[in-house]
């Protein structure tokens, strides 16, 4: 089965401290190297989300209401 272009799915194992590792190829294509630290959302309709850390100012943005640089120069 085919993934859409730019979408990818990978499996993890939780170890019995509710641990997971994010595969390599997920890690590199995302730049999340040791020491990043990353945000968990969940929703329990949905499930949980962790997105790139490069959008998370954009998103906080929206959340409160406050305008990205590329809505700025707009």
């Amino acid at each position: 089965m085919k993934s859409p272009q730019g979408q990818y799915a990978w499996t993890v194992k939780v170890g019995e401290k509710g641990q997971f590792v994010i595969p390599k190829e997920a890690r590199e294509l995302f730049h999340i190297n040791p020491g990043d630290t990353l945000i968990v959302l969940g929703d329990v309709k949905q499930g949980l989300a962790i997105p790139p850390k490069h959008t998370l100012g954009a998103m906080m943005g929206r959340i409160f209401g406050e305008k990205t640089s590329e809505e700025a120069e707009e």
